[in-house]
């Protein structure tokens, strides 16, 4: 069984260039191998991604009442403020708090759509007098990666052999999608308290985009032998992995590899992460596609074999629709949400009422 003790740093100037058939090269060992790699030399302004690092922080430090408006409860959407504590990932609270934000999106649904299609709609943004400038920036960044990423999408197909939109049925129209994300604390370690950042999980739909703000370590990938590999912050990169999607999409040759993130150490400051994950058409079932890969790249998969994880999420996306999966994962995460705004779902995930705790994974 291949395995791996660290995360690939690859070069994507290298791309654009003579030296293209390397870095195709390097993305296939990549994605097959580990999942997960360090992606240098973007093509996101280096302005503006200091410029998002600037603000990450600040949005923590506006008073919690101004936090609290923005509460996730507000919408159907999923999208808003998450206090600290506020999550549970395999049973135990994540050491967290959060703003869930989107790609700018209007609500699409009306009577008789399916229920998915709430998930979908605008974001919740602290007031321009209280954090001028945050929501601009931070919509003009996801602007930004989701471009980065339509084109990264592009080269895997083609690292594994196969057209360039290969995938691009899976997108459909990407004036129609919704991306979504996250800025993210954690705090110090507190003697006496859980290092949870947040519990070892898989991620949904296609891509994510990492950008790790602040120098703290604490992301760890689990390879194949279920060994903690430490992800920590390189300058001027992007942690970029594979979701759940993409893993059913290809049939486990693209790997979806379980993550976790550790509080930073007692008496450091605090970590700080913005996320952006890639979505992926609502109405697509990924199991009524079938790609042909060549002969080589499914020999390197069958080499990889199957590793260990500890975290088991997003198995819908084998059988439903990639709406259904993605909303069944909120629901399972929120149920206050839930409970306000999808009363027939509540019912069916917790017919015992609200649950001292909620998890997705």
């Amino acid at each position: 069984m291949a395995d791996f003790s660290s995360i690939p740093v690859l070069d994507w100037s290298l791309s654009q260039g003579p030296q293209k058939p390397l870095f195709l090269s390097q993305l296939r060992h990549a994605i097959i191998n580990v999942g997960f790699l360090y992606l240098k030399n973007h093509s996101v302004p280096a302005s503006l991604v200091d410029k998002v690092k600037d603000y990450s922080p600040k949005f923590f430090d506006i008073p919690q009442e101004k936090k609290d408006k923005l509460r996730m409860a507000n919408t159907p959407h999923f999208l808003g403020y998450s206090r600290f504590g506020a999550e549970v990932t395999k049973g135990e609270i994540d050491q967290r708090e959060q703003l869930d934000f989107a790609t700018e999106y209007e609500c699409k649904y009306k009577e008789g759509d399916p229920e998915y299609v709430k998930l979908w709609g605008p974001s919740q943004w602290p007031d321009d007098e209280d954090l001028p400038g945050f929501r601009a920036t931070m919509s003009e960044y996801f602007d930004h990666v989701a471009t980065l990423s339509y084109r990264f999408l592009e080269l895997l197909s083609e690292s594994f052999g196969l057209a360039p939109d290969a995938l691009s049925i899976f997108l459909k129209d990407p004036n129609d999608l919704c991306h979504r994300g996250k800025v993210v604390k954690y705090p110090a370690l507190v003697p006496g308290s859980s290092d949870q950042g947040v519990g070892p999980h898989f991620d949904p739909g296609f891509l994510t985009f990492l950008l790790q703000v602040s120098e703290q370590p604490g992301l760890q990938v689990q390879n194949h032998q279920g060994e903690w590999i430490p992800a920590s912050p390189v300058d001027g990169t992007f942690v970029v992995n594979i979701g759940k999607g993409l893993e059913a999409v290809t049939k486990n040759i693209a790997l979806a590899t379980s993550h976790r993130v550790l509080s930073p150490p007692i008496g450091s400051g605090p970590r700080y992460s913005v996320v952006f994950f890639q979505s992926i058409s609502q109405d697509v079932r990924l199991s009524d596609y079938h790609l042909e890969f060549p002969e080589e790249v499914v020999a390197m998969q069958k080499a990889r074999g199957d590793g260990k994880a500890d975290s088991v999420n997003y198995g819908e996306f084998k059988t439903d629709l990639s709406g259904v999966a993605n909303l069944i994962s909120r629901i399972k995460s929120h149920p206050d949400v839930t409970e306000k705004h999808y009363p027939e779902l509540f019912a069916k995930y917790f017919p015992n009422g609200m649950p001292l705790k909620a998890s997705a994974y």
